[in-house]
């Protein structure tokens, strides 16, 4: 009733240019503006906030819908393109582990871009470009942790893994985009691999013999953090700088236990999903 004739003229007459350009529709409107009257209500009643299509409520910000987890994502991403910047200006293209880095961390930083723009416009396609951006970290993750730890000396077996790691992510992502798109399947599968969501940065376990480059480190699943942390205990006592390896994992896992939380936006804006992306900023530079 309310976006249709008269009623969607007016809307569309006074709605900003901006709100247009970002895709916001009448009835998207329409819904935020019944979901804070719902909300009120639940308020008034002494009811616990509820969650809409499992997501809280969040005050929008002129059209980003989740502000504290956009900006968040945000600075993931200009940290991980920064340190990029840092590494390449520092550390010779012909450095074993160059190229692998390079790509990890232009992945990952396509994956905090699709992270921003989906907290920012929540929508089916910016939904599975999110998740499917971090399916790519997530394996591109275990890729270079298998490389460094294993395959500087075993370019047959990271050639047949890295076959592999891609297959999976075809099939992964063919499953979720034709078959259905199960979130229960997607965090399911990332765990096991290796993460529940996308990011990444670098530290430094060197990438060959002697005082050697720094290097990416994904943020740690299971495997990722239990290699990981195999791989710095075993070459303590020859590489002492290691001990940032371990800190830098670690310190990933219990930020990723910010989702365990899950309690109502404090001021509506901030999460527990945006604090594990805002604990995750300065680790970009430790990385390096």
């Amino acid at each position: 009733r309310n976006c249709s004739g008269a009623a969607l003229r007016h809307f569309r007459a006074r709605q900003p240019l901006y709100m247009g350009l970002t895709g916001w529709t009448c009835r998207d409107d329409c819904k935020y503006e019944c979901m804070w009257h719902t909300v009120r209500l639940y308020v008034q009643g002494g009811r616990r906030v509820p969650q809409f299509h499992g997501k809280w409520p969040f005050l929008r910000f002129l059209f980003v819908q989740e502000p504290a987890s956009a900006f968040a994502s945000f600075l993931n991403g200009l940290a991980s393109f920064l340190m990029l910047l840092r590494y390449k200006a520092a550390v010779p293209p012909a450095s074993p582990m160059y190229p692998t880095c390079v790509t990890f961390a232009w992945v990952s930083v396509n994956a905090w871009f699709w992270s921003t723009v989906f907290h920012t416009r929540d929508t089916a396609v910016t939904e599975k470009l999110d998740y499917f951006c971090a399916s790519a970290v997530v394996l591109h993750s275990v890729y270079l942790c298998c490389v460094r730890t294993l395959g500087l000396r075993r370019p047959a077996l990271i050639g047949i893994f890295r076959a592999f790691l891609l297959l999976f992510l075809a099939c992964h992502i063919s499953y979720l985009t034709l078959v259905r798109f199960d979130y229960g399947y997607n965090m399911a599968a990332n765990v096991v691999i290796g993460e529940t969501r996308g990011g990444g940065g670098t530290v430094g376990p060197g990438s060959g013999a002697g005082c050697s480059p720094p290097t990416p480190l994904p943020p740690p699943g299971l495997l990722n953090l239990l290699w990981w942390l195999w791989w710095c205990l075993r070459n303590r006592p020859r590489l002492p700088h290691v001990w940032k390896c371990a800190v830098v994992v670690l310190l990933l896992q219990a930020g990723a236990l910010l989702e365990l939380l899950d309690f109502p936006p404090l001021f509506w804006v901030l999460d527990a999903h945006a604090l594990w992306h805002i604990s995750t900023v300065p680790l970009n530079i430790l990385f390096y």
